[in-house]
C-alpha cells in the first residue's frame, strides 16, 4: 500500500512545478513580463493556499474519504494543466495555474492522512516515503525539461497524464488503513480545537519555519545554479541549471526516507533539528561555491536538497500525533495552509533581493527560517501518548 500510495503521488506531484521548469519558453510563448514569470509557481501557491483554507474549514480530509478527495484532486489538477495548452494569454495561464493549485490541495493531505491511516508506530517513516515521492514528482518536470529543450506542450501534457494515472492508482489499488478514522461529520469548531493543542501549535510553527526556505530554495534553485555557473564560465550553463534543480529537488527523496526511518528510532524533533541546522548551513555555503566549479555547487545543491525537505514529514506526522484521531486531516490540512501562505513572501522576496544584492547572497534571506522552527521543535511537550518520546530533543 506504501508503495502504490508513494506512486502515485509522484504521479499527482508533477503537476507542480509542470510550468516552472518551461517557464522561459512560457514567458516567450504568451509575452509575459518577468514579474508575471514568477507567478506561474506563485499562482499554485496561492491556489494550493485557498484550496488548504476551503478544505480545512468545511473538514473535506475527513468528511470525504481521502482517496476519493484524491483521485478527484488529481483529475481536476490534471485538466487545469492541460488546459494551458488552450490559453488565449498570460493572464488565462496564470489563472489555471492557480486551478492547479486548488486541486492539488486535494491530493497532498489527503495523501498523507492515507499513509497515516496504515501506519502508527512507523509514521514518521511512512509519511517519509509519502513526502520523497512526491518531491521526486516535484523535480521530474526540470529533467523533462533538461530532455526537451524548449518545447513546452510536451511535458505539460505527459504531466497531465502522470497525474490523471496517479489519481486511478490511489483509487484502485490503495485501500484504507486499520489506524484511519472512520469518516467524520462537519465540525465547525474542528479548526479552533486544533490550535488549542500546545504540541499541535508547535509543530506548526516549526513547519512554517521549514517552509519559509523549501518553496523559495526549490523554485529559484534552477535560477541560482544558471548565474552560478555563468559565472564560472560553464558552456551551457542553463541545461546544467536544469539538471542541478532535478538533482537538488530529487535528492530530497532520499533526505526524505532517512529522515523518516531515524526520527522513529531517535524522535522526530531532533532529526527535524538536525536537518533544519543543515539547510541553514547550505544557504549560507551558498555565496562561498557561486562561480566556483560546477562540481562544488552540484555537490552542495545535493546535500541542501536532502536536508532542506527531510524534515517535512515529521512534521506531518508530529501533528497527526497530536491532533485527535477524527481531525487529522483538517489538521494536515490546516498546517499545510498556512505553511504554502508563508512560501508566496519568500518566493517573491528572494528574487527581488537578489536584483539588488546578486544571486550569490540572496540566499542568505532564507536562514531565519530554519532558526525559527528549530526553537519551535526545542519547545515541545516531551510526550505524545502512546506514540513516545517524538517530541523530546535532549
Amino acid at each position: 500500500m506504501l508503495a502504490a500510495l508513494a506512486m502515485a503521488e509522484f504521479l499527482g506531484m508533477t503537476l507542480w512545478f509542470s510550468a516552472t521548469a518551461v517557464s522561459p519558453a512560457l514567458v516567450d510563448e504568451f509575452h509575459m513580463s518577468a514579474e508575471s514569470a514568477a507567478w506561474l509557481t506563485m499562482a499554485v501557491q496561492a491556489g494550493f493556499v485557498a484550496g488548504t483554507l476551503v478544505s480545512a474549514a468545511a473538514n473535506l480530509a475527513d468528511v470525504l474519504n481521502a482517496r476519493v478527495l484524491f483521485f478527484l484532486g488529481a483529475l481536476a489538477g490534471a485538466a487545469a494543466n492541460a488546459s494551458v495548452l488552450l490559453a488565449p494569454s498570460g493572464s488565462v495561464v496564470i489563472v489555471l495555474r492557480f486551478l492547479t493549485g486548488m486541486a492539488l490541495a486535494c491530493v497532498y493531505p489527503p495523501g498523507m492522512k492515507i499513509a497515516a491511516g496504515w501506519f502508527r508506530e512507523q509514521r514518521g517513516f511512512a509519511l517519509g516515503i509519502v513526502i520523497g515521492a512526491l518531491t521526486l514528482g516535484k523535480a521530474f518536470p526540470h529533467l523533462l525539461t533538461a530532455i526537451y529543450g524548449h518545447a513546452w506542450r510536451e511535458p505539460m501534457l505527459l504531466a497531465s497524464s502522470l497525474a490523471v494515472a496517479g489519481g486511478l492508482l490511489v483509487l484502485l489499488a490503495v485501500g484504507d488503513g486499520p489506524f484511519v478514522a472512520a469518516t467524520a461529520r462537519f465540525d465547525p469548531r474542528a479548526v479552533g480545537q486544533i490550535f488549542t493543542i500546545r504540541g499541535a501549535r508547535l509543530a506548526t510553527l516549526g513547519y512554517l519555519g521549514h517552509m519559509w526556505e523549501l518553496y523559495a530554495m526549490w523554485t529559484w534553485i534552477a535560477v541560482l545554479a544558471t548565474a552560478s555557473f555563468a559565472a564560472s564560465g560553464l558552456a551551457s550553463p542553463q541545461a546544467a541549471g536544469e539538471i542541478a534543480a532535478f538533482v537538488a529537488i530529487g535528492s530530497g527523496t532520499a533526505g526524505c526516507a532517512l529522515a523518516g526511518w531515524f526520527a522513529d528510532q531517535l524522535g522526530r524533533a531532533r532529526v527535524a533539528i538536525w536537518a533544519m541546522w543543515t539547510s541553514a548551513a547550505c544557504a549560507v555555503l551558498t555565496s562561498a561555491v557561486f562561480g566556483a566549479a560546477p562540481v562544488w555547487f552540484f555537490a552542495l545543491a545535493m546535500i541542501w536538497g536532502f536536508a532542506v525537505v527531510a524534515d517535512s514529514a515529521q512534521f506531518s506526522a508530529l501533528v497527526s500525533d497530536y491532533s485527535p484521531p477524527n481531525h487529522i486531516g483538517t489538521a494536515l490540512t490546516l498546517q499545510t495552509c498556512l505553511g504554502f501562505l508563508l512560501t508566496m513572501v519568500t518566493i517573491e522576496l528572494l528574487p527581488r533581493v537578489a536584483s539588488v544584492s546578486g544571486w550569490r547572497w540572496a540566499s542568505l534571506l532564507l536562514v531565519p527560517g530554519p532558526l525559527l522552527g528549530i526553537a519551535a521543535m526545542r519547545r515541545l511537550p516531551r510526550e505524545v501518548g502512546s506514540v513516545g518520546w517524538v517530541g523530546w530533543v535532549g
